[in-house]
């Protein structure tokens, strides 16, 4: 049996690095009661806004809730959405002192308008071309400096592909993170899919990896999700994938060891940010155990628990122990 309580103190020793695109997740909340004579749309009376971490910051969040010492590295605009972002970040005790800020972009803001706890409009403010030479080898060389002082635990790749993850940053990081036997884990998208060689855990939704692969698959049976790893292997050469189905759970496999972690009953309201709280906890639980099941299940407890709430929200390091020690007998 796990001792839970061990496990999620340990968190409190490991020291995280979190790479990736970062952005503002921010909310409008308002009341819909008639249409705009102006157009055929709703009106919005604005109650309340509210700006949250999201991202790969949503990731450090989850980090850091679970009591994980926590550094993100990124590049941002030089802008007030910058300044508002760093601030809460710095607020949640996440290391932001290698954070770059480039006046050759914008910090990404995704502003969500909603109504009756229903979103009913999303706004992106961004630039999704790749940072410069200039700032890619700001962020390797801080990244360097880091892992010199500080020794990480694990690194965590966050790719929403917006630029910040370069084919040649994400070989400099993984290379530094060989020489140093630092645990790396991947959240991946389209454009950088296979550029993550060597890593150790690669978790991609089965969307991603389908398309990623060029897939069609009939139907989601260990069969199938056997092939997939061993496709995904060939070309990225990782220890561990690490695939979410949806409803259906989680798949693992570990050389020949696979098998399929099965979701528990929820009341689903938003799934915004699960991946990052999957990936975020999966990390922090195989690099204090090296146990890939039992990293997969408490994460696979851990996205569910998000998705019964509405918005991007961090893990509850309590409620997911409690959960933990109920479920995962």
């Amino acid at each position: 049996m796990n001792d839970f309580n061990k496990l999620f103190a340990a968190f409190a020793d490991l020291k995280v690095a979190v790479i990736g695109d970062v952005m503002l997740d921010t909310y409008w909340w308002g009341k819909v009661d008639r249409i705009s004579p102006e157009a055929p749309v709703p009106v919005v009376a604005l109650r309340n806004k509210e700006q949250r971490i999201g991202g790969a910051g949503n990731v450090a969040l989850n980090t850091i809730s679970l009591g994980a010492e926590t550094t993100l590295f990124t590049v941002t605009g030089a802008d007030e959405d910058a300044e508002m972002l760093c601030g809460l970040l710095q607020d949640q005790h996440i290391d932001t002192k290698y954070i770059v800020k480039s006046a050759d972009r914008i910090t990404t803001n995704k502003i969500r308008i909603i109504s009756r706890n229903q979103q009913m409009m999303r706004l992106d403010s961004e630039v999704t071309h790749y940072i410069s030479k200039e700032d890619e080898e700001t962020l390797v060389k801080n990244f360097i400096a880091y892992v010199k002082r500080h020794k990480p635990s694990v690194v965590i790749f966050e790719d929403y592909n917006k630029g910040v993850l370069t084919q040649t940053l994400i070989e400099n990081i993984i290379a530094v993170c060989k020489e140093h036997d630092i645990v790396t884990t991947v959240d991946p998208k389209k454009k950088n899919f296979f550029a993550f060689k060597n890593v150790d855990i690669f978790k991609p939704n089965l969307k991603e990896v389908t398309e990623g692969l060029n897939l069609i698959i009939e139907a989601v049976n260990e069969q199938t999700l056997r092939q997939i790893h061993t496709e995904l292997n060939a070309q990225l050469q990782h220890k561990i994938s690490l695939i979410t189905l949806s409803e259906k759970g989680v798949y693992i496999q570990k050389g020949n060891y696979a098998r399929v972690i099965p979701t528990h009953a929820r009341n689903i309201a938003d799934v915004s940010g699960a991946g990052d709280t999957v990936i975020a906890v999966a990390s922090l639980v195989y690099a204090a155990t090296k146990d890939v099941t039992l990293a997969a299940q408490v994460a696979n407890v851990a996205g569910g628990q998000v998705c019964e709430e509405v918005g991007t929200v961090a893990v509850d390091k309590a409620k997911l122990l409690e959960e933990c020690k109920l479920l995962l007998k």
